[in-house]
């Protein structure tokens, strides 16, 4: 599944319909020049913004409302006034331990004179040592009763203090449960926790809950950038890093996904709580590096059908490609990793057609190639959502699933290589080697090429090509074959008024087998 691929398969339908009228010969391929490009690998996955630190805001004071300074929504500052409650209670209670303090220091004053003059008749031994000692006494409790009163006059000015209930943070009040008369319960004195005023959250840092399925978690790390979009702003994607991977598993519908956690900041406050985001975690880049279109990639297998589509002979293709092997260079020494490629990505084939019997729809690629989708995803759905694609329009949630679950099935089957099969794997940088058709002189002439990191769409050239190169991006030969059947039909039914049949049904290529 490629632009290009399905570029060249529109493009042959519709000059399959004017060759109905016209004479002339259809070029099969689209020339894409060797570029420089910037290749991001990434992996897809869903959540929904939520704060990094949520309070709940509540008062030790209680009693009714009688004053509301801010709303929902409100950027607040630490210690700002957020609510009034009655303060009628708490300031008697202060006013009388503040008479309690004058009372007691009174008393202690007396003590203290008493216990003077107890010490100069005791002296005089005009006192016993009992009456002494009872002096004393009295002293010690006077002191004690001044320090117990101006510990409950302290109390009361705090409680008279959180009559104004003030903000713990700095932050914004993102829920509001309570209303101007309402009588509201202290969570020093109510078992059941006393009343939430307001839940307030820093919001210049939020995270997302991302659900990375386990295919790509082990590409996953912390640190790694990300690129999260959201509804509300299409078309203005913001930045973030994976603070964690949490370690348990989730399974949704047979799916097993973990959490992944992701930090964005967030100065302008432009994402709130509970949007929902796409998040696309970048884990390969390759910046400014020569790139040529998965749809140019083929394999030793494939080499022979692009030769047909090409009008070349397969024969002398492979030779030339043998000369080319017993050349020496870099590019040549990874022939033989080749063929041993081809091999392991054969019996991965045989493998994911042993498992098709376990269920859900299978799609069969234009060169030939089926594999297998996950149960409810279909076929319809996965051309349905790329056509979309291609012509820009924004995909619903459910064809964004099934473009992902398209990716993921080529990925078990090493797929993906565009027209030819290729036999990459996605999001991986590892070095591979294919082949790919350039003009040289004018003539299509095959190059064996070594590869790196690929999005799906472009994929990195290590060598083998240059930026004055050109590489070939056509379509398969069974893609051909439907077009030359669908003249032919017209042509059975004897056309469209008005257009006169001038053109002799080209002799159908025979499709070599595959190994």
């Amino acid at each position: 599944m490629n632009k290009y691929l399905w570029a060249s398969a529109t493009a042959l339908m519709l000059t399959g319909i004017a060759g109905c009228h016209k004479t002339q010969t259809t070029q099969s391929y689209e020339a894409v020049p060797v570029q420089r490009r910037n290749l991001v690998v990434s992996a897809s996955a869903s959540g929904a913004i939520e704060p990094v630190l949520t309070v709940d805001v509540k008062s030790k004071a209680s009693g009714e409302i009688i004053g509301m300074n801010v709303q929902t929504g409100d950027d607040v500052k630490e210690s700002q006034l957020l609510a009034s409650i009655d303060p009628r209670i708490p300031r008697n209670n202060l006013a009388q331990a503040q008479a309690n303090l004058q009372v007691a220091q009174a008393q202690l004053s007396n003590a203290k004179a008493q216990l003077a003059r107890s010490d100069t008749l005791f002296k005089a031994q005009a006192i016993t040592q009992t009456e002494y000692d009872g002096a004393k006494l009295d002293y010690a409790n006077a002191n004690a009763a001044v320090i117990r009163a101006q510990s409950d006059l302290e109390n009361a000015r705090d409680r008279m203090n959180d009559t104004k209930l003030r903000a713990p943070l700095a932050g914004t009040i993102i829920t509001k449960n309570v209303e101007l008369g309402t009588v509201i319960s202290s969570p020093t004195t109510d078992v059941g926790g006393g009343t939430v005023l307001f839940k307030m959250a820093n919001l210049d840092t939020v995270q997302i809950r991302a659900l990375v399925d386990e295919t790509d978690i082990g590409k996953v790390q912390p640190s790694m950038l990300s690129t999260i979009t959201v509804d509300a702003y299409p078309n203005r994607p913001f930045e973030g890093s994976v603070l964690k991977i949490e370690p348990q598993a989730t399974v949704q519908q047979n799916v097993t996904m973990f959490n992944v956690l992701v930090r964005i900041p967030n100065p302008g406050h432009l994402l709130k709580p509970g949007m929902n985001t796409e998040v696309e975690i970048h884990v390969g880049r390759r910046d400014n590096v020569l790139a040529v279109p998965n749809a140019a990639l083929r394999t030793q297998r494939d080499v022979a059908s692009a030769a047909q589509v090409l009008g070349l002979d397969p024969n002398d293709v492979q030779q030339q490609l043998a000369a080319h092997q017993q050349q020496p260079g870099p590019a040549n020494r990874d022939s033989a990793s080749l063929g041993g490629g081809v091999a392991s990505r054969d019996s991965a084939a045989r493998r994911d057609s042993a498992a098709r019997g376990a269920g859900g729809s299978t799609m069969t690629m234009p060169d030939g190639r089926t594999i297998q989708l996950p149960p409810g995803v279909t076929e319809a759905q996965v051309r349905s959502a790329f056509q979309k694609r291609m012509s820009g329009q924004d995909l619903t949630p459910a064809e964004q699933n099934a473009m992902a679950a398209m990716r993921a099935a080529f990925q078990r089957v090493g797929g993906g290589g565009g027209a030819g099969g290729g036999g990459f794997r996605r999001n991986s940088g590892e070095t591979s080697s294919y082949i790919v058709f350039t003009l040289k002189q004018g003539k299509p002439t095959p190059v064996q090429i070594r590869t790196g990191l690929t999005d799906l769409d472009y994929v990195e050239v290590l060598s083998g090509l240059t930026e004055q190169d050109t590489v070939l991006v056509l379509p398969s030969a069974s893609l051909l074959n439907s077009q030359r059947d669908m003249q032919q039909r017209m042509r059975n039914i004897g056309g469209l008024p008005g257009v006169q049949q001038q053109q002799q049904t080209p002799p159908r290529p025979a499709t070599p087998a595959r190994p």
